[in-house]
Protein backbone atom coordinates (compact mmCIF):
# COMPACT_ATOMS: atom_id res chain seq x y z
CA UNK A 1 0.00 0.00 0.00
CA UNK A 2 2.56 2.59 0.86
CA UNK A 3 4.60 2.13 -2.62
CA UNK A 4 0.90 3.14 -4.17
CA UNK A 5 0.73 6.12 -1.59
CA UNK A 6 4.03 6.83 -2.46
CA UNK A 7 3.57 6.42 -6.53
CA UNK A 8 0.19 8.57 -6.27
CA UNK A 9 2.37 11.58 -4.48
CA UNK A 10 5.40 11.83 -6.77
CA UNK A 11 2.58 11.48 -9.61
CA UNK A 12 0.91 14.20 -8.17
CA UNK A 13 3.35 16.88 -7.18
CA UNK A 14 5.32 16.02 -10.28
CA UNK A 15 2.44 17.04 -12.56
CA UNK A 16 1.90 20.14 -10.52
CA UNK A 17 5.65 21.50 -10.71
CA UNK A 18 5.49 21.36 -14.19
CA UNK A 19 2.43 22.78 -14.61
CA UNK A 20 4.02 26.06 -12.16
CA UNK A 21 6.64 25.89 -14.46
CA UNK A 22 5.17 25.89 -17.85
CA UNK A 23 3.03 28.83 -16.61
CA UNK A 24 5.86 30.54 -15.40
CA UNK A 25 7.62 29.57 -18.80
CA UNK A 26 10.73 28.66 -16.13
CA UNK A 27 13.29 27.27 -18.06
CA UNK A 28 14.08 24.68 -15.29
CA UNK A 29 11.20 22.93 -17.31
CA UNK A 30 13.95 22.00 -20.08
CA UNK A 31 16.37 20.43 -17.54
CA UNK A 32 13.59 18.24 -16.41
CA UNK A 33 13.08 16.54 -20.36
CA UNK A 34 13.87 12.62 -20.74
CA UNK A 35 11.10 12.09 -23.59
CA UNK A 36 10.72 8.19 -22.22
CA UNK A 37 8.75 6.01 -23.92
CA UNK A 38 6.41 6.60 -20.91
CA UNK A 39 7.09 10.15 -20.04
CA UNK A 40 8.10 13.52 -21.58
CA UNK A 41 9.46 14.90 -18.56
CA UNK A 42 10.50 13.24 -15.16
CA UNK A 43 11.10 15.51 -11.76
CA UNK A 44 11.68 13.11 -9.25
CA UNK A 45 14.32 10.56 -9.17
CA UNK A 46 13.00 6.99 -10.77
CA UNK A 47 13.02 4.63 -7.74
CA UNK A 48 13.87 6.61 -4.91
CA UNK A 49 15.31 5.36 -1.62
CA UNK A 50 12.16 4.60 0.64
CA UNK A 51 13.49 4.55 4.45
CA UNK A 52 11.40 2.39 7.04
CA UNK A 53 10.86 4.92 9.62
CA UNK A 54 10.58 1.42 12.36
CA UNK A 55 11.73 4.00 15.90
CA UNK A 56 10.72 7.41 16.69
CA UNK A 57 15.06 7.51 17.00
CA UNK A 58 14.70 6.75 12.85
CA UNK A 59 12.53 9.02 12.28
CA UNK A 60 13.60 12.12 14.05
CA UNK A 61 17.26 11.47 12.47
CA UNK A 62 15.45 11.81 9.19
CA UNK A 63 13.69 14.81 10.03
CA UNK A 64 16.71 16.98 11.15
CA UNK A 65 18.17 15.81 7.91
CA UNK A 66 15.95 16.84 5.72
CA UNK A 67 15.78 20.07 7.83
CA UNK A 68 19.44 20.14 7.33
CA UNK A 69 19.70 20.01 3.80
CA UNK A 70 18.63 23.84 3.12
CA UNK A 71 21.54 24.78 5.92
CA UNK A 72 24.33 22.25 3.69
CA UNK A 73 23.10 24.10 0.53
CA UNK A 74 23.66 27.41 1.83
CA UNK A 75 20.20 28.56 1.33
CA UNK A 76 20.12 29.78 5.33
CA UNK A 77 22.19 29.99 8.06
CA UNK A 78 19.55 28.36 10.30
CA UNK A 79 16.89 25.20 8.65
CA UNK A 80 14.04 27.36 10.82
CA UNK A 81 14.94 30.19 8.88
CA UNK A 82 14.16 28.52 5.55
CA UNK A 83 11.22 30.24 4.38
CA UNK A 84 9.82 26.53 3.31
CA UNK A 85 11.01 24.09 5.85
CA UNK A 86 8.70 22.68 8.37
CA UNK A 87 11.94 23.31 10.85
CA UNK A 88 10.82 26.43 12.05
CA UNK A 89 7.36 24.30 13.01
CA UNK A 90 9.42 21.58 14.85
CA UNK A 91 11.80 23.77 16.72
CA UNK A 92 10.27 27.03 17.04
CA UNK A 93 6.56 26.39 17.20
CA UNK A 94 5.66 28.24 14.48
CA UNK A 95 2.24 27.85 12.72
CA UNK A 96 2.53 29.00 9.13
CA UNK A 97 2.25 26.26 7.94
CA UNK A 98 -1.39 25.22 9.09
CA UNK A 99 -1.71 22.28 7.89
CA UNK A 100 1.42 20.46 9.52
CA UNK A 101 0.21 18.06 12.72
CA UNK A 102 3.26 17.34 14.75
CA UNK A 103 4.58 13.61 15.13
CA UNK A 104 4.55 12.94 18.47
CA UNK A 105 0.73 14.13 18.52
Amino acid sequence: MWKAVQRDLLRYTGQQILKVLRNQQSPIQLDLVVNARDRKHQVWERNSLSISLWSNKVLWEKIDYIHQNQVKAGLCKYSEDYCYSSASFYYSEDKRWDFLIHIEG
